[in-house]
């Protein structure tokens, strides 16, 4: 098939357009890398950009040997790993019911979980709401007010809803139950959409930080990036630099860098392996040429 001139020009601009969305996304991290790698003192000139200069490892090497950086990233694993397993199966078991017509208060419920995505209590009934059960300082603060996303509730009980109710008829004729419909039919048929959701759960917990900067006070229980928000922000504080090993300015901005990639790599190398399941999983709703 022959393109015609205009079209040639719009898949040009349509290219130059992801381009330039690609470098945006790719030159700030090609910028921290080059910080995190280059010496002190070309970091105090600001001649660092996308190379880096005077080549060292000193930035990783302290990262690497202090526990209390690498115990952060055990204990953001672990956390995403348990809250991305808890949300899930949580996301499941509100959607699911949701698909049967003989559902009792059926529309009811939707109206409800639909009102929690645009009005919330705020952040001091929050709090008052985690002092009263006894959750500040506790890990499961982490996991349990944020177990479920209603958006992502919807999308789960969408993408069930296309699935044939053919399927659901013929496992109930043989006698299977709810339960086993759902384990047998829904969620093996599922699997770009659990995918896909369970990758959002998992980098937003990852990336979360606001909630144990509000709930916990104990360091022990501090995920990566609220140590990683206290270092970024060490540089107005003298207290908080001292107390996180900074001692020339060269080498606090040197380990900030090297933090950054220390938080950020680990949740990258997740996307290679959900790649097939998450391009199917956005395209969920998408309509047919």
């Amino acid at each position: 098939m022959i393109k015609s001139r205009s079209t040639k020009i719009g898949d040009w601009i349509i290219a130059i357009f992801c381009l330039l969305c690609v470098l945006a996304c790719l030159l700030p991290v090609l910028n921290i890398l080059a910080r995190s790698l280059s010496s002190a003192q070309f970091l105090i000139k600001n001649e660092v950009l996308l190379l880096p200069k005077g080549l060292n490892f000193d930035a990783y090497r302290i990262v690497l040997e202090d526990s209390k950086y690498t115990w952060a990233l055990l204990w953001t694993a672990m956390l995403t790993v348990v809250s991305t397993l808890w949300s899930m199966f949580m996301t499941v078991m509100c959607a699911y019911p949701l698909i049967y017509d003989n559902l009792k208060g059926k529309k009811l419920i939707m109206a409800l979980i639909i009102f929690t995505m645009y009005f919330s209590a705020g952040i001091v009934p929050n709090y008052l709401l985690m002092k009263e059960l006894h959750l500040l300082n506790n890990p499961l603060v982490l996991v349990l007010p944020g177990s479920i996303s209603v958006f992502y509730v919807i999308i789960m009980r969408s993408f069930f809803f296309g699935i044939p109710d053919s399927l659901k008829e013929s496992a109930e004729l043989d006698g299977a139950g709810p339960l086993r419909v759902l384990t047998k039919i829904y969620l093996p048929l599922s699997a770009p959409v659990l995918a896909t959701l369970a990758l959002f759960y998992a980098v937003g917990r990852w990336n979360g930080y606001f909630d144990a900067l509000m709930f916990m006070s104990d360091r022990t229980y501090f995920p990566i990036q609220l140590l990683l928000y206290n270092i970024l922000n060490s540089i107005s504080s003298v207290e908080v630099a001292t107390q996180e090993g900074f001692s020339s300015p060269g080498l606090s901005e040197t380990i900030k860098a090297a933090t950054v990639m220390f938080a950020t790599v680990p949740i990258l190398l997740i996307y290679p392996w959900l790649q097939r399941y998450f391009i199917s999983g956005v395209t969920i709703g998408a309509v047919k040429g």
